[in-house]
Formats: structure tokens, sequence, C-alpha cells
């Protein structure tokens, strides 16, 4: 296994995918890390949903917004998963809200994505994390029940092109001490 900082700093969103599967071994092993991912009370709010038929990632393709970058590798990647959010469980007590921010479950599935996507990065697999679709028409696609929010389309595959690291802030720019 590879060093974590190594791993995080390495990551980028991949739109290119080579014409390899992976193998089921492989992608077990990515779910059995993201499977670790902390949440609130330990719900587990996440529903993931594993899309390898060609005809279903066309029609998945097609709800995905004009002039976004991760279009194509909707269908050129061996494997797309469809990230699904419960409603009403994370943040939630005796079936009352308990944050100001209402549902917990938005930062719950950010922290999910957070270690798939390292964990394909540490397997040798690109993903990008795609937001920018019609979430209504996606989520009857791949049949997510009531209940539960088809939140965001991740590609995953063995990357065919890798590319060099955006400018990051510097940590003095945004660490901010005692006070904002």
């Amino acid at each position: 296994m590879s060093d974590i900082m190594e791993i995080i700093k390495e990551r980028r969103s991949i739109r290119k995918y080579e014409e390899k599967n992976v193998p089921e071994e492989v992608l077990n092993s990515l779910l059995d890390a993201a499977r670790w991912s902390p949440s609130w009370a330990n719900t587990q709010c996440w529903e993931l949903i594993v899309v390898k038929d060609n005809t279903l990632k066309e029609s998945l393709k097609e709800t995905i917004f004009p002039k976004n970058p991760a279009t194509n590798a909707i269908t050129g990647a061996p494997v797309l998963l469809a990230l699904c959010g419960k409603l009403k469980s994370s943040g939630f007590y005796n079936d009352i809200v308990t944050t100001k921010f209402g549902d917990w479950f938005m930062f719950d599935l950010g922290i999910f994505t957070q270690t798939l996507c390292l964990a394909a990065q540490n397997l040798g697999l690109g993903t990008v994390i795609v937001g920018l679709f019609d979430h209504d028409k996606a989520k009857s696609i791949v049949k997510v029940p009531e209940g539960y929010e088809l939140v965001a389309l991740i590609p995953l595959g063995y990357p065919a092109k890798i590319s060099s690291a955006p400018k990051r802030r510097e940590i003095g720019e945004f660490v901010h001490h005692n006070t904002f």
C-alpha cells in the first residue's frame, strides 16, 4: 500500500479511461475500503449502484448537462457508480433533524466519496465525481426508490491520461487561528 499523502496528492479527476475491465476482486477491494467511511452516528446512509450495462450508461449519459467535461466518461469508463443517499437518517434523532444544516446525508456522502476516490487511486484506478446532471431523470433510470436521492455519478476505470496537479492555495491562505 502506498503512502497516504502520496495518494492524496496524486488523485486527479479522470475523464478518459483505458478499454480495460476492472476485475471483480479489485472492485470488491475498493468497495470494502469505502464501506469503512465514517458517518453521523454510524448511519451509513449511502447506497451505491454499480452500473456496467452499456444501455444504462448511455441513458445516464443523456442526463448530463451540456458542456459538462465528464460527459464522455459516463460511457467511456468500464464501471459507473451511482451514489445515492438515504434521507432522514443522518443528522436525525427520533425522526427529528438535529443540525442547523438539516439532513446530514450530503456530508456523509462526501466523506464516502473521498474514501472511495482515494482507495481507487491506491488501486491504480481513476475516478471523476459528476454532479451536473438531471438528478431526477437519472434517479428513475436506475430505479432509486422514494426516501433516497441520487447524488453523484462516478465513472471508474484505469486512467488513459493523467494530468498534472492544479495549483493549490497555501496553508496560510485558508487557515485562521482562534478567529476568522
